[in-house]
């Protein structure tokens, strides 16, 4: 009962300072703890005192001055991509096309990036659309597919001398896709087509003719084995015939001896008369067969003395 009685007879006033001085309490407490700083690897925290540029906090545990000191940017350190959209861009022999590309970029100075510029980011991304736009209006449509490496390296060469003041620094742009109008399209498809039709013809044509000279060599070769296989032949078949021709004559040559050293012996005169005679009749025998045509000398006496000529030279 006391208790609820003093609540009752307590001033209204007093309730309204108790409740600021808690509010002051939680403010103050509220700001020490902010006071205390926490920072992650690869980030950078730029302090300001009193509104000017303090310190750049690196990783780790850091303690402010509350009410004097501030986090006024926080850098991520890491490296980025940024996505440049997709312009319109004329080339060289006038044809409007599509660019877009990515940009990858580090922050590699805290402090210019937080007070060298408002935004660097969209500082870069404006800066190599426009960059972009430069070049790809001094080259050709078709160079400008042939030539993307190039274009990257001058943007990046741009980029750079930009970031120097930006504190940031470009490691590579990238274009992703240069998009010419449906027409110029078709037009190229076609040219591509055409292009790949001459070359399937080139080919064919090319292979068409070392088919033909290997066929005709295959052709030579053929022929020219066949004629050396001719000549061996007949060089063999010569060879063979004069083998022969001198087996039969040393033969013959010999038989000859033969009947010349019988004929001396006694009694092979009339031997050899008497096989010529029997022969004779033998070759007279097959006279009667029919269907059998008969050549007689004009003069049969001269034929009679031929015989008893060779008759008389054997005896």
């Amino acid at each position: 009962m006391e208790a609820i009685e003093t609540i009752q007879t307590t001033n209204p006033t007093d309730l309204i300072v108790l409740g600021i001085w808690a509010a002051l309490f939680i403010f103050l407490a509220f700001k020490f703890i902010q006071a205390i700083c926490l920072v992650p690897t690869q980030s950078a925290y730029v302090v300001e005192r009193l509104g000017k540029y303090k310190c750049t906090l690196e990783a780790g545990f850091h303690v402010l001055l509350p009410f004097i000191d501030r986090v006024a940017f926080i850098q991520d350190l890491k490296e980025e991509t940024i996505d440049v959209p997709p312009q319109e861009c004329f080339s060289k022999d006038e044809v409007n096309v599509e660019v877009d590309g990515v940009i990858y970029m580090q922050v590699v100075d805290s402090f210019k990036a937080s007070y060298g510029i408002t935004d660097y980011r969209f500082a870069a991304m404006q800066l190599a659309q426009t960059t972009t736009r430069s070049i790809i209006g001094t080259l050709d449509l078709d160079r400008t597919f042939e030539e993307r490496d190039i274009i990257s390296a001058k943007v990046v060469d741009v980029l750079d001398k930009a970031g120097e003041a930006w504190g940031i620094r470009v490691h590579r742009y990238e274009i992703k896709n240069i998009t010419p109008p449906a027409t110029v399209k078709n037009a190229m498809e076609l040219q591509v087509n055409a292009e790949r039709e001459r070359r399937a013809i080139l080919a064919k044509s090319l292979g068409d003719k070392a088919s033909r000279i290997n066929r005709s060599e295959g052709l030579k070769m053929e022929m020219v084995n066949i004629s050396e296989g001719e000549k061996q032949r007949r060089i063999n078949s010569a060879e063979g015939k004069a083998a022969e021709i001198i087996a039969i004559a040393q033969a013959t040559g010999d038989s000859i001896k033969k009947i010349a050293a019988a004929i001396e012996q006694p009694g092979g005169a009339h031997a050899l008369e008497m096989q010529l005679s029997e022969q004779y009749l033998n070759q007279m025998d097959g006279l009667s067969q029919e269907n059998r045509k008969i050549i007689v000398p004009a003069n049969v006496l001269d034929f009679e003395q031929w015989l008893k000529t060779v008759n008389s030279s054997i005896k």
